[in-house]
């Protein structure tokens, strides 16, 4: 069964691959359940991946939007799934926004308790930068980050009617895909990638393809939840004891190494790999070495069973 309903009685695609000990996998922000699939291929005979699609995208995309922030929403998705799946003392690999939702059932739920082993892939556990954190998202740059990201509001909150880019106005929708470029060459380490928004920004029938999420609202939804997030999961993830392993992108600008490090150092019972060559995306400049690394995890918990 591909969807589960979940408490508002929306449905959740949740892709499953492979058989045998279930492994549930959260993605980041903008992928799909697909999007995994050619990292796990080759651990498909000895465990079984479940991975929900994210409301907005992929076959979640039409999902209604909840009256709440995203991450909360996305933590309810979860622990309604884990309940319906009767998951316990599982493995869980979490990146990006997937490992805030990991993060967020940790001090808001009792995820903690329901796992066997924890994969964290490049995330921070505090968003926001303050003087008792200063490796929250974009680290120092954190003001400019926010600067793009309230521009982003104003326009979508402007033109609250558009449901779609093509809804817009051209001069307006132009204006927001250029913004959203601005975002991704703020925060990009691959020099190509800018140069490719930059040439499909000009030409109208490609400018859609630019933005992760088709749908406005729920872009709106996103972004604000990044302005807004205030959550501290520094104490949560600390008292995780089962295995853990982090991944950390060496040149991540989103998400400073050192930050990570440190919250990888407070746990009694974790080790870090480290990406020499990749900033927040190694499944994408490292694709090897992911695989590779995922493996490994894996095969550590078998050992530890044994």
């Amino acid at each position: 069964m591909p969807f589960y309903t979940m408490p508002d009685q929306e449905k959740l695609f949740v892709r499953r691959v492979g058989e045998g000990e279930p492994v549930l996998v959260l993605s980041g922000l903008g992928m799909h359940s697909w999007q995994w699939l050619p990292f796990l291929f080759a651990n498909r005979k000895q465990y079984e991946f479940i991975i929900p699609d994210w409301r907005g995208f992929g076959g979640s995309k039409n999902c209604a939007i909840p009256e709440m922030d995203a991450i909360s929403s996305h933590w309810n998705d979860i622990d309604a799934l884990i309940k319906q799946l009767k998951l316990d003392q599982f493995i869980l690999m979490g990146y990006s926004m997937g490992a805030t939702t990991a993060m967020h059932g940790m001090k808001h739920g009792d995820l903690a308790n329901k796992l066997k082993a924890y994969l964290h892939i490049d995330q921070t556990p505090k968003i926001a930068v303050d003087d008792s954190w200063q490796y929250g998202l974009f680290g120092q740059k954190q003001p400019q980050f926010k600067k793009l990201l309230l521009d982003i509001q104003t326009l979508l909150l402007n033109y609250k009617y558009a449901q779609k880019l093509e809804d817009l106005p051209d001069d307006i929708r132009y204006k927001l895909v250029s913004l959203w470029a601005g975002f991704i060459e703020f925060q990009s380490s691959n020099s190509y990638s800018p140069k490719i928004f930059k040439l499909a920004l000009h030409r109208p029938f490609l400018q859609k393809y630019l933005l992760p999420i088709q749908r406005l609202d729920y872009l709106l939804w996103y972004v604000e939840n990044y302005l807004n997030h205030d959550e501290d999961y520094r104490e949560a993830i600390s008292h995780v004891d089962c295995p853990t392993t982090f991944f950390i992108g060496r040149e991540s600008t989103l998400y400073p190494e050192t930050g990570q490090t440190l919250i990888a150092n407070s746990l009694s019972n974790a080790t870090a790999v480290y990406f020499e060559r990749s900033g927040h995306t190694p499944l994408i400049t490292e694709p090897r070495k992911f695989s590779q690394e995922i493996g490994h995890f894996l095969n550590a918990q078998s050992k530890h069973a044994a």
